[in-house]
């Protein structure tokens, strides 16, 4: 199992558009063969910025989706319509609970 965080910062007065296109993608990564489960996240001190944690088998199932004209396709309307700088993703590792993930610790 790997866990991957997905950091965005948004265009302030896009918020909805994003969480919008977000739960689109989420049905788009339940299909991707090894994910696992997804959640979005708010930062609570940047009201414009969002970590998406994503659970799949391996790292591999993750760069296939990366890679996917499904996945490119959202990444450039993200670029062109409400990102505000290039989203930052981060492989935690294997178990994630076990190397500090505080998303999967619930901390």
């Amino acid at each position: 199992m790997v866990t991957v965080g997905m950091n965005y910062k948004i265009v302030p007065g896009k918020d909805e558009e994003f969480v919008a296109v977000f739960k689109k993608v989420i049905g788009i990564m339940t299909e991707m063969p090894g994910h696992t489960e997804t959640h979005l996240y708010r930062d609570v001190d940047e009201e414009h910025d969002y970590l998406i944690v994503s659970e799949w088998t391996d790292e591999t199932a993750f760069d296939a989706f990366i890679a996917s004209d499904r996945f490119k396709n959202v990444a450039t309307w993200g670029k062109e319509n409400v990102l505000r700088s290039r989203p930052k993703h981060e492989i935690y590792g294997g178990n994630a609970a076990s190397q500090g993930c505080p998303a999967a610790t619930g901390g």
